[in-house]
Formats: C-alpha cells, sequence, structure tokens
C-alpha cells in the first residue's frame, strides 16, 4: 500500500474508487468498507484510495477523544486489507474552511479523478460538516461517478463504531471490544528507560510510550506481549502512578519470567483482561503486595 503524506504529494490520477473517514481502530465496519472497496477497485480495474486526516477533525476542534489506534498502528492495520494508497490529509485551519462541494471537486475529481466512492452511513465532511451521502449523490449525477452508503454492522446488538468500542475499553470490556474491532485491542511502541521503582520493588518493568494525548484504556491488565519473534505473558498498568505523584499517563509490564534487556525494541501489548482500576498506596511496601495479587490474577485468567 502506497502512503501519501499531504495534497502537495498527490499527483493526478487517470481513475481511482475512494473512501473517506478517520478509521480510528480500523474496527469491523471500516473493514467491511474497505473490503467492498477493493472490490469495486478491481472491477473498475481502478486503484483504490483511502482518505484520512491528521490530526483528526474532533482533535483539531478542541474535542479531544481516546483514540484506539495510533498512526503507525492505524496505518499498518490498512496495509493488511489489500488497499492501493493511503492519501492523509493534514488537517489545518485553512482546510477545515474548505466548502464540501469545493473538496469534492478539488480533491476528489480534479485530483483523484473519482469515479466511485464508499462511505459510512454517518460520514459528514466539508466546513461545518455540511457534506453528506446525500451532497455527494446529488453532484454524482452530473460529474460522472457513483457514490454507495455502507450501512452500519451490528455486533452483539450494538451498533459498531469507533465510540462505541472506546466506550467498552473505559469500562474494561476488553472482550467485546475485540469483538467489534475483528481483533485484540493493542498498543505499539519502542521500549524506553523508566524511572525503575518496579525494580526496587520486585517487579521491573518495560515501558513504552502510548503515543495518543488520551489512552483508551486505564488501570491494570492482564496482557500478551509480542517481542523480538515471541510471545510473553505479564501485567501491565496504565496510569499516572499516583504513589509517586505522576501527572503523565504512563505504560508499563511485568513479565512473567523474563530477564532481558531489550530497549529499543518494538513490543506490542495485546490487552485480555482487566484486572482492577489503578489506585494510590500508602507506601511501597503495600503496592508490592497488591502487585503479588495482580500477577497471580493475571496468571490465573491467562492460563485458563
Amino acid at each position: 500500500m502506497k502512503l501519501i503524506r499531504g495534497l502537495q504529494n498527490l499527483k493526478n490520477y487517470a481513475g481511482s474508487v475512494v473512501t473517506i473517514g478517520n478509521f480510528d481502530g480500523v474496527h469491523i465496519g471500516h473493514k467491511k468498507i474497505i473490503s467492498q472497496l477493493v472490490k469495486k477497485s478491481k472491477e473498475l480495474g481502478l486503484p483504490s484510495v483511502l482518505i484520512s486526516f491528521t490530526p483528526t477533525p474532533q482533535s483539531f476542534f478542541s474535542r479531544e477523544q481516546a483514540s484506539l489506534s495510533s498512526f503507525k498502528e492505524k496505518h499498518r492495520l490498512l496495509s493488511e486489507l489489500d488497499l492501493d494508497t493511503h492519501l492523509i490529509i493534514r488537517f489545518n485551519q485553512a482546510f477545515s474552511q474548505l466548502a464540501a462541494q469545493t473538496f469534492v471537486q478539488e480533491i476528489l475529481l480534479n485530483k483523484l479523478n473519482m469515479k466511485y466512492c464508499l462511505i459510512g452511513d454517518d460520514f459528514r465532511f466539508g466546513k461545518e460538516r455540511k457534506g453528506s451521502f446525500e451532497l455527494l449523490q446529488s453532484l454524482s449525477k452530473d460529474k460522472g461517478f457513483t457514490v454507495k452508503e455502507t450501512p452500519s454492522i451490528l455486533c452483539n446488538n450494538r451498533r459498531v463504531s469507533s465510540s462505541a468500542i472506546r466506550t467498552l475499553l473505559k469500562s474494561g470490556d476488553t472482550q467485546s471490544a475485540s469483538q467489534m474491532l475483528g481483533h485484540a485491542f493493542s498498543i505499539t511502541g519502542k521500549i524506553i528507560h523508566g524511572l525503575k521503582n518496579g525494580r526496587a520493588i520486585g517487579f521491573p518493568t518495560i515501558n513504552i510510550p502510548i503515543q495518543r494525548k488520551i489512552s483508551p484504556v486505564h488501570g491494570i491488565f492482564a496482557v500478551t506481549i509480542e517481542l523480538d519473534g515471541a510471545t510473553y505473558q505479564g501485567v501491565c498498568s496504565v496510569g499516572n502512578r499516583p504513589i509517586i505523584g505522576g501527572k503523565k499517563t504512563l505504560l508499563e509490564v511485568f513479565l512473567f519470567d523474563f530477564n532481558q534487556r531489550v530497549y529499543g525494541l518494538e513490543a506490542k501489548i495485546i490487552f485480555k483482561h482487566k484486572i482492577r482500576e489503578e489506585r494510590n498506596f500508602a507506601d511501597f511496601k503495600a503496592l508490592k503486595q497488591q502487585i503479588e495479587l495482580d500477577v497471580q490474577n493475571a496468571k490465573d485468567y491467562l492460563t485458563n
């Protein structure tokens, strides 16, 4: 899959099939849209183009929300779906003022020469979110393209959406979230040095930057870890570490039966089960006692 960063790097296409959205988490609803787009791409003999935005419109307009996937994680998930091109548009002040009809004409038609467009049933675009399926449908008649709308899909009698998955993760329901995603929720990043407080109480951890302003998970979890071609088990803490007055949300993992130097390596933390919420402790002795219980709970869950 070809990655194009910014409209300035986009060359005019002879024709294309297009979908547009944030695709946060690349859940089963997104995958349905992309599967249909790829199928139409092959039928028409035209390249498939997925358009997403950075930052997201919500973030740009200070409606910050937890991200299910970092840019790197999202691009990696998309690259597994047989798309031809991922176009990332920089969402800035100038772009936010672009009228929906102008976006269609200048980018989708003039640049991409769009012949087919597939969008989700809740998609809106353009200044003041005035762009819709109905607008695309009305323009298609004179502009020579076809537009189709994909209805939402249900999982466990609930509409699949990124916001629904965020709610499930916030409540600790990793299993239902994974069903909506179509894959287990995970966070990937390179291992960095921490403060080594865990080592001092007998629980050395690996530390990974979360790479998002707001984490969709918070608390203590049983996890598996993919690292350097092997899979391990462990306990993961995502939180602010109140015992030391922490402010920044950090991700730390204690791996069972592990004693290697792995700084700089990339690790994938796969969230299996929430054990408890993060809380403060009177001292490190009390924290150590709780971690011992967390480790046992995680081992019990992961071995059953």
